[in-house]
């Protein structure tokens, strides 16, 4: 199988094994920019937004796209544990923003329902659920992100 790698630089190493200490963990390319703002870091802002889209194409990271006026989220992935990796669907919330990576195998039975009964296939990936968080429920509207079985 051809690689869809068109070149490797140093820049794109140095962001690569960035990713590669936090997998699974999403951040943003502002995160991303900030992180390496603060290791003084010559990697510049174009750099960086056409590189993770490049990984995203390559299929080293994966790409939430969480709504209108949300920054988009990257995730590292492993190619070889990729396939190996548990499904996490995605849910949101409305009022302060966070998101919460969701490992839930309720979701993943309504996953193959769908699929066996309706034909649909769920794309853990671009799905989202909306709603209101725990902390924002209860008036506490701290946001962030979160993980939850």
């Amino acid at each position: 199988m051809p690689s869809k790698v068109k070149y490797r630089t140093k820049q794109r190493e140095i962001l690569l094994d960035y990713l590669k200490t936090i997998p699974g963990v999403h951040i943003t390319a502002g995160d991303v920019c900030e992180y390496f703002r603060e290791q003084g870091s010559s990697i510049g802002q174009s750099t960086i937004y056409r590189q993770l889209e490049q990984l995203v194409d390559e299929g080293i990271l994966n790409k939430y796209t969480i709504g209108a006026g949300s920054p988009a989220c990257f995730e590292y992935v492993d190619r070889e544990s990729h396939g190996d990796r548990e499904t996490c669907f995605h849910c949101k919330c409305e009022k302060c923003g966070k998101l919460i990576h969701l490992h839930c195998h309720e979701i993943e039975e309504l996953k193959e329902h769908l699929q066996g009964h309706h034909g649909f296939s769920l794309d853990p990936i671009r799905t989202v659920f909306y709603g209101l968080c725990g902390q924002c429920e209860k008036g506490d509207d701290r946001g962030g992100i979160s993980h939850e079985k």
